[in-house]
This record gives structure tokens, C-alpha cells and sequence, in this order.
């Protein structure tokens, strides 16, 4: 039987998983390594780091599951999207990636819109607006900032590309991926030619594009010994860390949505036809299904609000609970759920590193709005989770006014693995929602393109349906849906309130 490799370069660490060709998990192993700030918003990865922890998980599942190298037959991959890796015409890297959540490149963003003739323009080519999260503005600002390691750059890679490149030798990405650099016209699924012009950016420096189940390279003899693998094992493309998940979800027909509250939280639906938000509060990339893409609402601090608060007021809980071996948030969502809905009138703002979808401001603050002396922690926690999830509802809102139907609503990540999470979401999203057997994300997903790849499915669907199944049925609680309705817009509200004073603190924290 097959065995697949799925390898997911995340922001903490490096997930790598063995799965059968049933999809059962073998083995599951994560690598950690650190993430460095030189400068306030700014966020910083050393590519090395990656190999090197892809390398030793992969040893590490192996040793695991005690499979030998000679028996994997495929390899996907997945990781964060929007990095940006410089390489020399040698390959050597010639500085720290910038990551997905550095926010430096406001100006770069202004520069884009004005160069594509405007933000209608710029969504028209591209099907979604200048972002400080995506790759392009990066790639400005280091031909401004830093000219000459824009002169020594002969290729620029995504961060699980970067990792393909160590593997396989190859300079390859995919569509999903791809789409996240704001460089790759998402209807054609190719570089946008026009853009890169505009831009002054010479498409020699971007890699080839490949579909998420096609083979893009075969691991090299220099990386089998690394690695303990053998050469030849074919790698897929693979998918950004969101189509993946998806994937792992079973995303992958329309109708069926995704919730993933994990640091940031993800909003996800598959699309049959390119479908665009003509204000550009969603994003529209391909998706890791040949041929299709998807719609997708990010907000960057969704349980990590949670862990936040977890870190900064609840040492004592954290305590307790290494005490009784339990969850510290098993002590914090307890303590939530003793408080009615709406948190007596207490709101939370999750806009702790600025915010993604709606409102695109990386200015924009986290606030407790409505705090009194009648309010204790238990409150705030449940105003917190209250938070992040109406900034959920804000994803889904948008995704339904675009016509984009929502049948099934599929939760995962920490909010999944809390029952009372899991009731707040169902009770502010209006609607049930549903765990699946599969909770290893990304890294799973990429494992099932990999198969899809090398013959064990012949579609991303099938595999999907051999691997994937629905568990358990969280109903919304009719009286709680009432009252989150009628509180819900005053939450909205709260921003277009504060917009100005955001964009103010801002500057004064320079």
C-alpha cells in the first residue's frame, strides 16, 4: 500500500505527517523554530530553519510509524503563503524571509493600486485589492530598501517553495499559493504579465507554475540523504497552507464552507467560477482543485485573542491547570460559559495586529468597549471569544452577499476542539456546524494531493470522499441566535466608530 508524506511549513513549526493510501495517519511529527520582529509589525524567518526542520520531521515520522524511506510514493506540501525567500543565481539565500504578518509595506501597497491604475483596475487583473500581508509589496520594498540584495536576486520563492527547491532542485509553486502574491492573474491560473510589467518586475525571478496534484520535481540524492528517504519520489505541487486545509476538510465542492479559528481565523469556500468581492474585502485564489478556486475571509487575530488573553490575565488559571494536567483553556472557556451571551454588554475588538477582512487596516486596534465594575475576567473572556468570532460572521456575511451559497458550515482548529466554542459559533454563524474526522489540516490535505499525484485517487474530490467524514452536529440554540442578531451590528459598528482614532494611535506608537 502507499505511503504519502504531507509536510506543512508553518509560522511555529513544521508539521510533517505519513498517511496510508486509505488516508489513516501513520505518524505525526512538528519541528518548532523562532520567528524574529527587528522592528515594531515587522516579521522575520530564517529559511534554513525550514530545511531543517522538514528534514528531521520527516526522520522523526519515519522513525515513528517505522516505515522505511524505499516505501513513500509521494510527497505534498504546504506552508504559509505570501513569504518572500530572495535567492542568488546560486540558490543561497540572501536574507531573512519576510513573512505573511509583517505589516512594513503600506507605502509598497499604495505604489501597487496607483501603478495597475487604481484599486478597480488592480481587482480586475489580479481579483483582489494591495495588501501589506502579500508578497508583492514585499518584493518592493526590498528593490527600494535594500537594493542590493535586489540586484544579487535571480529567484524569488513562497516559503513551502523554498523547501521544494531543497528537496527537488526545482524553482516550482502552484496556483493556490501563487495567487497569495498578488502576482498571478487568478483567472487565467498563470503570472500576470501585464501586472509584473506595470510593476517593473522581471518574471525570470518567479518560479513555474504548476497545478496543486501535478509532480513538480523528484527528491535529489543530496536531500534522500538528509531526509532518509530514497530518490525519485515524485513531489506535488502541493497548496497554500488554506487551500490544503481545505483540502483536509473536504472543502472541495460548492456549498460546503470552512471555519478554522486557530491563530488567525479563515473563513473558506470553494467557487466552481472565479467570484469576486468588487470592494476587495475577501480574497478570490485559485484553489488547490484543478480548475477551480475558492473565496476566502481572513482575520488575524482570532484564537489568538483567546491565547492573548491567555498569556497576559489568566497566569493563575495557567497554573491551576498544569496543577490538574487539564487545558489552561478548558479553566478559561469554563469560566466564559458561566456568563450569558453578549457578555453583559461587554464587546471585544480583535484587532490585535490590525485586521485582514473587512476592513484591510493594518492600523486598526484591539479594545474591550463597554467594560464597568460589574465586569470581572469571565466576561472578558467570553467578550474575547465573542470577538473573534462576530469577525467570523463579518467573512460569512460577505461570502453570502457575493451569491456564494453556504449549505454546511465545517469548523476546525481550537475553536473545533471546544464545545463551547463550537455552540458560539453556531449560535453567531445562524446556522449548525460540523466537526470532521480529519483535524491535522494542512499538512493532511497536502498528503491526499500527493496521492491524487501518483495514481491513489484520480481526483481531489475522490480522495476527499475515500478519506474524509463528517463526526459530530453542533445546532444553533434558537434564544442565543436572537440575541447575537440584535448585537451583532452594534459590533460592526464599533469599528467604523474607532476608524479614525486607530489610524491616530497608530502614529503616536511611531
Amino acid at each position: 500500500m502507499s505511503t504519502l508524506l504531507g509536510i506543512d511549513i508553518g509560522t511555529s513549526g513544521t508539521k510533517t505527517l505519513l498517511v496510508d493510501g486509505r488516508g489513516r495517519i501513520l505518524a505525526s511529527v512538528t519541528v518548532e523554530y523562532p520567528c524574529y520582529a527587528p522592528k515594531p509589525a515587522w516579521s522575520e524567518q530564517v529559511p534554513e530553519d525550514w530545511w531543517k526542520a522538514a528534514a528531521r520531521s520527516i526522520r522523526l515520522a519515519l522513525a515513528k510509524a517505522r516505515v522505511k524511506g524505499r516505501d513513500v510514493s509521494g510527497i505534498g506540501l504546504s506552508g504559509q503563503m505570501h513569504g518572500s525567500v530572495f535567492l542568488d543565481k546560486s540558490g543561497k539565500v540572501l536574507r531573512r524571509a519576510i513573512l505573511w504578518n509583517d505589516q512594513r509595506t503600506g507605502v509598497e501597497c499604495d505604489d501597487i493600486t496607483a501603478a495597475a491604475g487604481g484599486r478597480d483596475k488592480l481587482i480586475q487583473r489580479v481579483s483582489n485589492p494591495a495588501l501589506t500581508g502579500f508578497t508583492a509589496p514585499k518584493i518592493l520594498w526590498v528593490r527600494k530598501h535594500e537594493p542590493r540584495v535586489y540586484e544579487r536576486t535571480a529567484q524569488i520563492l513562497l516559503p513551502k517553495d523554498y523547501v521544494r527547491y531543497r528537496l527537488t532542485g526545482e524553482y516550482a509553486t502552484e496556483v493556490s499559493d501563487a495567487s497569495g502574491t498578488l502576482l498571478l492573474d487568478v483567472r487565467q491560473r498563470a503570472w500576470s504579465k501585464e501586472l509584473l510589467g506595470l510593476l517593473g518586475i522581471d518574471s525570470a525571478l518567479l518560479p513555474r507554475v504548476y497545478e496543486s496534484p501535478e509532480v513538480s520535481g523528484k527528491l535529489t540524492a543530496a536531500a534522500a540523504r538528509e531526509t532518509g528517504l530514497v530518490p525519485g519520489i515524485p513531489v506535488v505541487g502541493g497548496g497554500g497552507d488554506q487551500a490544503a486545509g481545505a483540502v483536509g476538510n473536504g472543502i472541495v465542492r460548492r456549498g460546503v464552507i470552512s471555519a478554522t479559528l486557530g491563530t488567525s481565523g479563515v473563513v473558506f469556500a470553494h467557487a466552481d467560477s472565479v467570484e469576486t468581492d468588487p470592494l476587495g474585502r475577501v480574497h478570490t485564489f485559485c484553489h488547490a482543485v484543478p480548475g477551480k478556486w475558492h473565496v476566502m475571509g481572513v482575520v488575524l487575530a482570532a484564537g489568538g485573542s483567546l491565547q492573548w488573553f491567555r498569556n497576559t490575565l489568566c497566569q493563575d488559571l495557567v497554573a491551576a491547570a498544569k496543577k490538574k494536567k487539564v487545558d489552561p483553556y478548558e479553566l478559561i472557556t469554563a469560566d466564559a460559559a458561566r456568563v450569558p451571551p453578549g457578555a453583559h454588554g461587554l464587546y471585544f475588538l480583535p484587532y490585535l495586529t490590525g485586521e485582514r477582512t473587512p476592513h484591510a487596516d493594518p492600523s486598526a486596534r484591539a479594545a474591550w468597549v463597554g467594560l464597568s465594575n460589574m465586569h470581572g475576567r469571565a466576561e472578558m473572556a467570553r467578550a474575547v471569544m465573542e470577538g473573534a468570532t462576530y469577525a467570523m460572521r463579518d467573512c460569512l456575511e460577505i461570502i453570502r452577499g457575493m451569491g456564494v451559497p453556504i449549505s454546511e458550515i465545517r469548523v476546525s482548529g481550537g475553536g473545533a476542539r471546544s464545545k463551547f466554542w463550537r455552540s458560539l459559533q453556531a449560535d453567531i454563524y445562524r446556522q449548525p456546524v460540523w466537526t470532521v474526522s480529519s483535524s491535522e489540516g494542512p499538512a493532511y490535505g497536502v498528503a491526499l494531493l500527493a496521492g491524487v499525484g501518483t495514481g491513489v485517487w484520480s481526483s481531489v474530490p475522490e480522495a476527499c470522499d475515500a478519506t474524509i467524514r463528517k463526526v459530530s452536529q453542533t445546532k444553533a440554540a434558537a434564544g442565543n441566535v436572537r440575541v447575537y442578531d440584535k448585537l451583532y451590528p452594534e459590533y460592526g459598528q464599533l469599528y467604523r466608530s474607532l476608524k479614525d482614532d486607530f489610524g491616530r494611535i497608530a502614529k503616536l506608537q511611531g
